[in-house]
């Protein structure tokens, strides 16, 4: 990924941000100064943010999770992955093909994962345990 460029990341329901303008506002760090090899990055994203969903841009199947997630009250970063060697280190840390679903820091995999978790009433426990919900 290039300096200042590659990867944009949203909050479920709004708009899809530059890097470099989101990262101080969800807390992320998405560009670190001396750079970082795609793996080393999706890991320490992940471990950044309560529930991080990342896809290809324009991907509706991520539209989908999020919009399920705002469902439940909770709002996801997506991290937009531009380049082939972070697609592929986000779908094997997922054990998933992108877009990829990590709830805590874990992965639950991308649509068919999640609405596995909802519909078996796991999805709003587990936000829950994370702090990605109140209540």
């Amino acid at each position: 990924m290039q300096e200042g460029g590659g990867v944009s990341c949203a909050v479920a329901g709004e708009a899809p941000t530059p890097a470099s303008h989101c990262a101080g506002l969800l807390g992320l760090t998405i560009n670190p100064p001396g750079g970082e090899p795609p793996a080393e990055r999706i890991g320490r994203l992940v471990r950044e943010s309560p529930v991080v969903i990342f896809a290809r841009r324009g991907c509706c199947m991520c539209h989908v999770m999020r919009r399920l997630l705002a469902a439940v009250g909770a709002h996801a970063t997506v991290i937009e992955l531009d380049e082939a060697a972070e697609e592929a280190a986000a779908s094997a840390a997922a054990a998933a093909t992108v877009p990829a679903l990590f709830v805590g820091g874990l992965p639950v995999g991308g649509l068919d994962g999640l609405m596995g978790l909802h519909l078996s009433g796991h999805l709003v426990p587990r936000l829950r345990e994370v702090g990605a919900l109140c209540g």
